[in-house]
């Protein structure tokens, strides 16, 4: 009986061990899981000082995605945003034979949609995303001819450097918008009613022998444009205007498009990947040879991708004043009680850890070993009650305008907006139908791990800013910088959409405060 029981004894002993071991190097490396304190866990809150800036216009030409449309954010104000375009020719130096007559010329732009459903006859249902504003609302859209040359290489900089476009460089091509709009057709659906339609596109065609073809894409914008123009413009372009695209860029410089108000509505916005567009103008030429004297009629077309330079035009009016109050004076001391981040050339917000003199070297001296480290930003839901909100937000290192470490996490998503889940910043929700945002959290712990372990590591500022791509963070330069900043991530420009959250000053209740919560192991 005592071997038995000395045996059980060195058996429990050596699992206590083996566990002590097992949870001390967790803990070093740094694993994510928390709760309950099953691994003996203290927890600290660190007051954080947050403010606002104004980032005002910002460089915007070249972006993933585009605005177009109008949309009425309650709490921000009204965005129009307009769009340029450049022109290329999907086959350079086309051979157009005798006789070409245009059948017709259509712009296609598709949007970002989900498939519901099929039904019995092949039909298919889908949703849009990325719409903001009220379904199916009515804008008044039109499309010139741009007269504006947009430059690949900026001659000021000796043509060293790429040529950067602005927000609020809309009068610029208004002013240069040529002739009269192209989108003419009759149907209002393509001009003064256009809206987004969720509805696929379907065309039915019918070759020589009477065989009839269906084809079926995604909802897309498709408008029908001016026959007349295109004929002059392409099919009887002068000798050597379609040689190249270099050539044919000058030659034709390019769409411009128009948003304005329709009569009662309120608009609509949506984002859109204008590289995916493009114009087909399809028509028929003799066959090259023909037979018994009568000529042959063949079908042929002509391919215009809008993948040439792009630039984002935003027009920002009926600011709420509030939103507008608050960029004004920042409080860089004290902190501002509630943060506006803003897309577009709106706003973001200044974060300043560790403020308290003394504290992060105090912590410094505790050795301690830090398993996760936490920012969670409360929405303000009265002042969001009837905004759409971001789905996202992104935290960065300001002073240098790179991402934090913690960015760069392994974890994958099937579902790109959902990328970075561990460094999250993904909108948590009301567990209800059609819930509202209640927390954005982001994970800044091997941020705080080398502030902590590393004593010439610089406690850099952070930035925060509403983000459409989370996988983008490149910078974006402003047009005229301030003391704070010079540039904004490039993926918050992208984003039509803000949110209010909830600062970190004293003034702000204490269950709705900003802090840095940091969850660490005591060393023994």
């Amino acid at each position: 009986m005592y071997n038995i029981s000395f045996f059980k004894k060195m058996l429990v002993l050596a699992s206590i061990i083996l566990l002590y071991s097992c949870d001390k190097d967790y803990n070093a490396i740094g694993g994510d899981l928390i709760g309950d304190n099953h691994f003996d866990l203290s927890e600290y809150s660190s007051n954080v000082i947050a403010y606002n800036q104004k980032v005002g216009p910002i460089q915007s030409n070249n972006l993933a995605v585009n605005a177009l449309g109008i949309y009425k954010n309650p709490a921000f104000g009204t965005t129009n945003a307009n769009f340029a375009t450049q022109l290329v020719l999907a086959t350079p130096n086309p051979v157009i034979g005798v006789n070409p007559v245009i059948d017709s010329v259509y712009l296609s732009v598709p949007y970002y949609s989900t498939l519901k459903s099929t039904n019995a006859d092949g039909s298919r249902e889908y949703e849009l995303d990325s719409i903001y504003g009220v379904s199916k609302a009515k804008i008044k859209l039109s499309v010139f001819e741009s007269g504006y040359f947009m430059r690949d290489l900026d001659p000021i900089g000796g043509f060293q450097e790429t040529q950067k476009y602005f927000t609020d460089q809309n009068a610029a091509f208004e002013n240069a918008k040529v002739g009269s709009r192209l989108n003419n057709d009759a149907n209002l659906a393509q001009n003064d009613g256009f809206f987004f339609d969720p509805e696929e596109i379907v065309e039915t065609t019918k070759d020589d022998a009477g065989k009839v073809t269906t084809t079926r894409s995604v909802p897309a914008m498709r408008l029908k444009l001016d026959v007349n123009f295109f004929k002059n413009k392409i099919i009887n372009a002068s000798a050597g205007k379609l040689i190249t695209n270099d050539v044919f860029k000058e030659y034709f410089r390019g769409l411009y498009f128009k948003v304005e108000n329709a009569d009662g509505s309120d608009g609509n916005m949506a984002m859109l990947n204008f590289k995916s567009g493009k114009i087909t103008i399809k028509y028929k030429e003799d066959l090259a040879s023909t037979t018994g004297g009568s000529a042959t009629r063949v079908e042929k077309s002509i391919v215009l991708n809008l993948s040439g330079n792009t630039v984002s035009l935003l027009e920002q009016s009926n600011a709420n004043t509030t939103y507008t109050n608050a960029l004004v004076a920042p409080d860089a001391t004290s902190g501002d009680e509630k943060l506006y981040l803003k897309g577009g050339e709106g706003s973001l917000a200044i974060l300043d850890l560790f403020s308290v003199a003394g504290e992060l070297e105090n912590i410094r001296s505790n050795d301690w070993l830090i398993n996760e480290a936490n920012l969670v930003f409360h929405i303000d839901a009265s002042a969001m009650a009837n905004s759409h909100e971001p789905n996202r937000i992104y935290l960065y290192d300001l002073t240098n305008n790179r991402p934090l470490i913690d960015y760069y996490d392994s974890s994958t998503n099937s579902d790109p907006k959902k990328s970075k889940g561990i460094f999250d910043g993904i909108i948590n929700k009301e567990v209800v139908a059609n819930g509202r945002g209640l927390t954005y959290k982001i994970r800044i712990t091997n941020h705080i791990r080398n502030l902590i372990m590393n004593a010439d590591s610089t406690n850099v500022k952070l930035g925060l800013v509403v983000t459409e791509d989370i996988n983008t963070s490149a910078s974006s330069k402003m047009r005229t910088p301030n003391a704070f900043i010079s540039q904004a991530p490039k993926a918050s420009v992208m984003s039509p959409l803000g949110t209010i959250l909830y600062g970190g000053k004293s003034t702000v209740p204490e269950d709705k405060r900003l802090k840095l919560e940091i969850f660490y192991t005591k060393p023994n």
